[in-house]
């Protein structure tokens, strides 16, 4: 093999790197589609040598427990399958770790990771890390978010109907009062809450219950003061 070619799960570990440097800078990458195809491709190519291992072997001789040997290269490349499968799972569960993080951080929000061009996988929006997420998504990760969503909300509607839980508030400070001071940062329009409807615009104050506008608070539409 030259040295040009990569060698077996080099590119898998490729994946891997990624995600350690998704993690180590807080950033949300690009899924990549071309190198996951290559190693998709590489198993495709491992199996076919496989194959080909196992047909030239002589079913005339058997080992002590009547099974044929295995030689040291069928075993070398269904270890290089087996590794390849297991880092691209470890690539596709880090990036579903990452959005569902990124969900919860932006309150429940779908549409804003969606379609925002400011959002971080941290939930900051800086001038510096501006990311269009979507963008970054393959479609089957649009579609987990979908399904993901959708199972929040069925478990919000149905389990904690009868609750003053909010599910997506943030736990890092629990809140001492049921009301909350509130400033307006960004337009809202006319939010529904437990004395009827406001139009929240930016620069007004209101007292209002917590529960009624904590996702606004999440999502930085309002802030406390």
């Amino acid at each position: 093999m030259s040295s040009s070619t990569p060698q077996f799960g080099e590119r898998a570990t490729q994946l891997l790197l990624e995600s350690r440097r998704s993690t180590a800078s807080d950033t949300f990458l690009k899924y990549n589609d071309a190198q996951v195809r290559l190693v998709i491709r590489e198993q495709r190519e491992l199996e076919t040598l496989i194959q080909e291992a196992m047909s030239k072997l002589n079913p005339d001789k058997m080992d002590i427990d009547n099974e044929v040997n295995i030689t040291p290269d069928i075993i070398l490349y269904q270890t290089a399958i087996l590794r390849n499968k297991r880092c691209l799972l470890a690539y596709h569960h880090h990036r579903l770790e990452r959005l569902k993080d990124l969900y919860w951080t932006v309150g429940g929000a779908l549409p804003l990771i969606l379609s925002t061009s400011n959002a971080t996988a941290s939930g900051a929006s800086s001038s510096s890390q501006t990311s269009d997420i979507r963008s970054k998504l393959s479609p089957h990760e649009v579609d987990f978010l979908r399904s993901y969503n959708a199972s929040v909300l069925t478990f919000r509607s149905g389990v904690l109907a009868t609750e003053e839980v909010d599910l997506f508030a943030p736990i890092s400070r629990p809140p001492k009062d049921l009301h909350v001071h509130v400033k307006v940062i960004k337009d809202c329009g006319v939010i529904q809450t437990e004395v009827g409807a406001i139009d929240f615009r930016p620069g007004q104050r209101f007292m209002v219950r917590r529960a009624d506008v904590e996702h606004l608070i999440v999502q930085k539409y309002l802030e406390e003061v």
